[in-house]
């Protein structure tokens, strides 16, 4: 038999869908007061929200007719036209209220600004109350008490209180990042778990100023000084936002924060488009940091697709991830040989002393604990300073060359362990990995070559043949065309191996075993139905990576400067094919502080 569902379990069931744990009923109600045009947003939990959450903001505020209305299903302000295709605010299902208030014993208190008074509705597990006048200022206030009373299965799936608070916090930083114009605080057992002023008129007045502002407040200083940013046009859509340099990277994609409209959003094709765009630059298990904020045309975007507003639908998917991987890669290309301010400071940590002592010497000279190191013991150790027996080359000239600014990395001065080249800048000292430096600067030339006119290729004197197994030498055989676009010409050679032929001719001396079981193992991994073409980064990381200049190989003064000026010279230098860095450089300042001199 058919029967119509009482509007108390039809909000319950509703509830299920838009309120999952207290972050979700947080999340609503401060895109509320978003929306309501706050200034300043505070909320205060208890027991991580279970038994209490309070969100109050200074809003326009409602009187007591749109109270009643607020807390019914399907009651909006935000739909003018009643065009589903054209929302501009957050929130606009009007189902968060009456679903809240369904499932705990609600109040909520507003009072318009100009307005002489403020009233206050009460809903008890759905049963609505009437308004009552209340005292409040302009705003309004929204107390969710016992949460999940009315439905205590949900109860059962809560976590600790301290991980609903995690979870609370989360959700309040995302909506923070898209309004540095509005001030948010959040109590947690008395205890500030956020507390974000509103960026100054000034600093809002420079534009992505005031973003990168509260950026660097929530994802910390290190990816504001290593932020590179993003604006971009495409077809109606604008990317903007700021990008983090590859040698800042995570070993999760948790601090990737992708908005539409304003709206923060965990998207598979966003989250995928990052992806791409840095697959050039960082191992597969190290991803970057990233804030991206997406403007779309309202018509092109489907906001309505999950209850929770945390996915959206694009009607043409094509533009967006083109606009994104297109301006994410320009904008890296426009760094240059430019390493994070992260690698800097963990070299000069590792310098510091971390046995109990100070992490630098103290200011005026002094030495560790305050006391200053006798002149004897300075001279005896100075003697163990001076030898330069271990170095392979030793480089002396003018400083001039160096101060004239042309060039950032400086001049070569040695190399160490004929693996590290040591040059002078204008502003201190640079240190680079040799092997990580030339393998990124071949990965380059081989892009380069493959987009102009193809990888030119030079033939081996004595072919070589690879054993492999039968399901790798299969695998390559059956891209040996695209591998020779690449410039790797092989063929079968018998049963489970392969013979090379030619080789990429920037390359120079080639490990070939390795290369060849490499690629082997890549192709395993791309599956059969992925064009090389579409993984070229990837393919071409693999080629440079075997080069001839490695570890452990003298060069000469020559070669050291020559393989500088190439760094400055090629975009994405500053870290090698798998995000590390392949340059430290130490300014003067820093070193001096070291020793005392600062």
């Amino acid at each position: 038999m058919l029967r119509r569902l009482p509007s108390t379990l039809v909000n319950r069931i509703a509830a299920g869908e838009v309120v999952e744990r207290p972050a979700s009923a947080v999340k609503e109600l401060v895109e509320n007061a978003i929306d309501a045009g706050a200034h300043r947003i505070a909320v205060t939990l208890k027991e991580g929200g279970r038994t209490f959450i309070s969100v109050v903001d200074d809003g326009v505020g409602m009187n007591a007719e749109e109270l009643q209305l607020a807390v019914e299903r399907h009651c909006t302000s935000k739909l003018p036209d009643d065009e589903l295709t054209d929302i501009r605010t957050l929130g606009f299902r009007g189902e968060a209220l009456p679903s809240i208030a369904s499932v705990s014993r609600f109040t909520i208190t507003s009072r318009p600004a100009g307005a002489d008074t403020a009233w206050s509705l009460e809903i008890d597990g759905g049963a609505k109350g009437e308004p009552k006048p209340a005292a409040h200022p302009a705003g309004t206030r929204v107390e969710v008490r016992d949460l999940f009373f009315a439905t205590p299965a949900r109860l059962k799936f809560l976590k600790e209180p301290r991980t609903e608070s995690g979870h609370v916090a989360d959700a309040m930083r995302r909506l923070a990042m898209a309004h540095p114009a509005i001030s948010f605080r959040l109590e947690s057992e008395e205890r500030a778990l956020i507390d974000l002023a509103a960026a100054p008129p000034s600093l809002l007045e420079q534009g992505e100023a005031a973003r990168l502002a509260r950026l660097g407040a929530i994802m910390g200083r290190e990816f504001a000084d290593n932020a590179l940013a993003i604006d971009a046009n495409r077809e109606g859509f604008r990317l903007s936002g700021f990008a983090g340099l590859p040698t800042l990277n995570r070993p999760s994609g948790q601090h990737q924060y992708l908005f539409v409209n304003g709206r923060p959003v965990r998207d598979k094709l966003l989250a995928g488009a990052v992806r791409g765009a840095y697959q050039d630059f960082l191992a597969r298990d190290r991803h970057p940091m990233v804030a991206l904020f997406l403007d779309a045309p309202p018509e092109m975007v489907d906001v309505n697709v999950h209850p929770a507003k945390t996915e959206v639908r694009f009607r043409d998917a094509g533009i967006v991830r083109g606009l994104i991987v297109g301006a994410l890669r320009t904008a890296l290309a426009a760094a240059g040989h430019r390493a994070s301010t992260t690698v800097s400071e963990a070299a000069l940590g590792a310098f510091r002393p971390h046995t109990g002592y100070t992490n630098a010497l103290p200011m005026g000279g002094g030495g560790w604990n305050g006391s200053s190191i006798p002149r004897g013991l300075a001279e005896a150790a100075a003697q163990f300073m001076a030898p330069l027996d271990g170095l392979s080359a030793r480089v002396e000239m003018p400083t001039g060359e160096i101060a004239n600014g042309n060039y950032p990395l400086g001049v070569a001065r040695a190399q160490l362990h004929e693996t590290y080249i040591v040059a002078q800048t204008d502003q201190g000292v640079v240190i680079v990995d040799q092997h990580a430096a030339h393998e990124r600067l071949l990965h380059e030339k081989l892009k380069n070559q493959l987009e102009a006119e193809g990888v030119k290729r030079q033939a081996l004197l004595l072919p070589e043949v690879v054993e492999l197994g039968e399901d790798g030498a299969r695998r390559l055989a059956a891209r040996a065309a695209e591998l020779a676009e690449m410039g790797l010409v092989l063929e079968p050679f018998g049963l489970g191996a392969v013979v090379v032929r030619e080789t990429p001719a920037v390359l120079g001396e080639v490990d070939l075993q390795g290369l060849v079981r490499d690629l082997a193992d890549e192709l395993a991994e791309m599956g059969d139905h992925l064009a090389l073409k579409e993984k070229v980064e990837q393919v071409c990381g693999t080629l440079a990576c075997h080069t001839s200049v490695r570890a452990g190989r003298r060069l000469s003064v020559e070669e050291m400067n020559a393989l500088l000026r190439q760094m400055e010279a090629t975009p994405h230098s500053g870290q090698c094919n798998h995000g590390r860095p392949t340059y430290v450089e130490l300014k003067l300042a820093d070193i001096e502080r070291l020793f005392g001199r600062r």
